[in-house]
């Protein structure tokens, strides 16, 4: 099979590109390089894939002879209120709304990489699909709102769309902005952490490794919406602690106020994906991090 994969030289994407080619398909990748964090670290994830610089919000899209679309490219984030929303509207409203026209018209099925910001405070927990959402930030705002499209897309011009609602990706590679890479670096250097919130706010994290199964089986033979979650649901304060226990030391710990649009709680009712396609989560939350630490902490400084 021939696919493309938007967002290719990021986290879950690079990733998401590799195992394809592992099973011996024709991956070409779409990635536009921004910098909502540093490319040379994109560079580095992109090494050995066949990525090609495209504005999905702006360059012409032809998908023509692919088999299939994983749509991971957008601007991640729940700090998305202020100035930087235009963004959001641009890499994730425009760029999804271009991908479906495109996909439409070349007859190619799609697999949306969706997130579970779009439930915001869900009514109950574990979460599952037919919660009515109600996004808290901008950025989960947009990501509702893509899907949507790609319903109306369907209805009107017979796009094939798969959606996939991710819950806190973690694993190498993890974005540096985002939580447990913070954490890591901080406990490898030494240096203090910023923690926004009281620690309390918990996650159903979900290892990398197991979101990209999840994805490839969506593209394979799922349909609908599914939530993609991890079986084991923690706190931040108890992340922090295994990665203390890896890491041999204490995390000097600076408390913030929380930041606006950032959920209390996230958990995944997996039912329906463990139903269709037969996925279930891997890894558990003590070994990924064990992964995560193991690759991160090589790459800086020891105090």
């Amino acid at each position: 099979m021939r696919y493309l994969v938007t967002g290719a030289a990021g986290f879950i994407g690079s990733l998401l590109a590799e195992a394809l080619m592992a099973r011996g398909h024709d991956v070409v990748g779409i990635d536009n390089f921004t910098d909502y964090y540093d490319p040379s670290l994109k560079e580095q994830n992109a090494e050995g894939l066949e990525v090609r610089r495209l504005d999905l919000a702006r360059d012409e899209l032809d998908f023509a002879g692919f088999d299939g679309v994983f749509h991971l490219a957008g601007q991640p984030g729940v700090r998305s209120f202020g100035d930087v929303f235009p963004l959001y509207v641009e890499r994730n409203v425009l760029a999804s709304q271009r991908v479906f026209e495109a996909a439409a018209r070349d007859r190619v099925r799609v697999v949306f990489a969706s997130s579970s910001s779009v439930y915001g405070e869900a009514e109950r927990y574990p979460t599952p699909e037919d919660t009515p959402p109600a996004p808290l930030s901008p950025y989960g705002i947009t990501k509702l709102t893509c899907e949507h499209l790609a319903r109306a897309y369907g209805r009107s011009f017979g796009l094939d769309a798969v959606v996939v609602r991710y819950f806190n990706a973690f694993g190498p590679r993890q974005r540096p902005d985002m939580a447990f890479s913070k954490f890591v670096r901080a406990l490898a250097t030494g240096e203090p952490f910023d923690m926004f919130g009281d620690g309390q706010q918990s996650r159903g994290w979900t290892y990398v490794d197991d979101v990209v199964g999840a994805t490839i089986l969506a593209m394979e033979r799922g349909s609908g919406t599914y939530n993609v979650g991890g079986g084991v649901e923690a706190s931040l304060r108890e992340a922090i602690g295994v990665l203390e226990q890896l890491a041999g030391r204490s995390l000097e710990i600076r408390e913030h106020p929380a930041v606006p649009g950032d959920q209390r709680r996230t958990n995944a009712d997996t039912m329906r994906i463990r139903s269709d396609v037969g996925w279930a989560p891997q890894v558990s939350l003590d070994d990924g991090l064990r992964a995560q630490w193991e690759w991160a902490s090589s790459t800086v400084s020891a105090p």
